[in-house]
């Protein structure tokens, strides 16, 4: 049987942004504060600190200004268009639409912010996908509930999710509930994907960390997307839901079957125990044994597994950035990058910020992915974070173009080896604040922000070389690249 390599004339192309990284006007129209607002500027060397009274006089916090997407977002969504995307991922600001994260009636003004945002995005025929959770806990239910960690926090969530697709559903087809939910599986995802501070935290890379309280919070999490699952069909059966999984796709190190085996449990913990409980429905078989051995134990209620079963996703989401190596030999070089780290791949070359480029690991992981769930498929999440040389108003990228290139190659190659991938939403359509250092130098968009680590710039938006580069892979749905 024939297959051909190129992409779905109906594919969705486009692009990624969140909240917290782009919109700034932290305090404005009503917002309320949310955990990103607390985290302090940071480097690849100096911890991002958390702050949970706010200093603006002795810190500087990036996500106050951010690039101010809240008054260009007119002119951020016409260069989008002028790129051509066919898809916009976004995500809305819980703290904006109920600034306490717990108020029976929403701030009018912030979901004005958002209608407006939908009403450019359809005068430029360009599809929302919307991450209703995206690392914006209001600040209020950190120091009040300690987050995720409380179960009170899934009716707040599923008021919160509730308000905005019945405000706009008539606006938004594609909705995910929670990004990156799997980072709750890991110690350093309590804070930004939790709203959990343990007692002797101090900083997002180093915090102190409570497996029971963790996998609690991940269970709410599962919960209430069921929840909101369940009543966003009721408010539009035309709606589809996805799961979002930051996939660290994992290699063992060598051939040892011990090797093979820990990369195994790995994989299974980190990738796909979310993606089981979100698309199948369920908790996984090996997650009873890792709780056991583990010691670890938390409470449930009797109709959880029931909507967990009901509420599953339509389709799956995954970011995909880099690989890492797994082995039980203690003393192998170690490589950071996206949240967790490994072993060093010494077939890979890394980025500046020790992040392994493999684009044939994204055909191994679509492969992986469709081959586990068989649903669509979108990717959520792909890109380069590199320092731009900015000259005369140029910025020449060679190296995010290559990076793409390649990982589009191997796309191609996997919708011929059969995968159901429908689209395409790199990271990101626009230069943003990191979310692991804090930085603006971190850079990723197709346009260049004129905004340094520390808030200063003129805020102009520029045309990378990238720009033109992906404008052209969306004319030509792929064949030029």
């Amino acid at each position: 049987m024939e297959h051909s390599q190129s992409f779905p004339q109906n594919f969705l192309w486009g692009a990624a942004t969140a909240a917290n990284q782009v919109e700034g006007a932290w305090n404005l129209d009503g917002k309320g504060a949310n955990l990103a607002d607390a985290m302090v500027a940071g480097s690849h060397d100096i911890p991002r600190k958390i702050t949970l009274t706010i200093d603006e006089d002795k810190y500087y916090y990036p996500s106050h200004k951010a690039i101010d997407h809240y008054h260009h977002y007119k002119e951020d969504i016409q260069l989008l268009a002028e790129m051509g995307v066919k898809v916009y991922r976004l995500s809305i600001s819980w703290a904006r639409i109920f600034p306490n994260g717990n108020e029976s009636e929403p701030n009018e003004k912030g979901l004005q912010f958002y209608a407006n945002i939908f009403k450019e995005l359809k005068r430029y025929n360009i599809e929302p996908l919307v991450t209703i959770y995206h690392n914006e806990m209001p600040l209020n239910l950190v120091t009040e509930i300690n987050g995720w960690a409380d179960r009170k926090c899934i009716d707040y969530y599923v008021h919160f999710a509730t308000t905005i697709m019945e405000r706009f559903k008539d606006d938004v087809k594609y909705w995910i509930p929670f990004n990156e939910i799997n980072d709750l599986t890991t110690g350093v995802g309590n804070w930004n994907h939790g709203g959990i501070l343990n007692e002797g935290t101090e900083t997002f890379q180093h915090q102190v960390d409570e497996p029971n309280k963790r996998f609690a919070a991940l269970h709410h999490q599962f919960v209430a997307s069921a929840k909101t699952v369940i009543a966003g069909k009721k408010i539009n059966p035309n709606f589809k839901f996805g799961t979002m999984i930051c996939h660290i796709t994992v290699y063992p190190l060598t051939c040892h079957p011990d090797d093979v085996l820990l990369t195994q449990q790995e994989d299974q913990l980190r990738n796909c125990f979310s993606g089981d409980v979100q698309v199948k429905g369920y908790y996984p078989y090996f997650m009873k044994s890792y709780f056991k051995k583990n010691h670890i134990s938390f409470i449930t209620e009797e109709d959880d597994f029931e909507l967990l079963k009901e509420g599953t996703c339509d389709f799956y989401t995954f970011s995909y950035y880099m690989t890492n190596c797994i082995t039980n030999d203690k003393n192998a070089v170690q490589v950071s990058g996206n949240i967790m780290g490994g072993a060093k791949n010494p077939y890979l070359q890394a980025t500046e910020w020790n992040w392994q480029i493999d684009p044939v690991g994204l055909r191994y992981t679509l492969n992986h992915v469709y081959d586990r769930y068989q649903v669509p498929i979108m990717i959520t999440e792909n890109g380069i974070g590199a320092r731009d040389i900015f000259e005369d108003g140029e910025i020449h990228d060679d190296y995010r173009i290559e990076y793409y290139k390649e990982h589009i190659q191997q796309m191609k190659l996997a919708i011929e080896d059969g995968v159901d991938l429908i689209g395409y939403t790199p990271w990101t359509a626009i230069d943003v604040v990191s979310c692991s250092t804090g930085e603006m130098a971190k850079r990723y968009g197709f346009i260049y922000v004129d905004v340094d680590d520390q808030g200063n710039g003129t805020f102009k938006r520029y045309k990378k070389d990238s720009y033109y580069w992906y404008q052209e892979v969306i004319q030509t749905n792929g064949a030029n690249l």
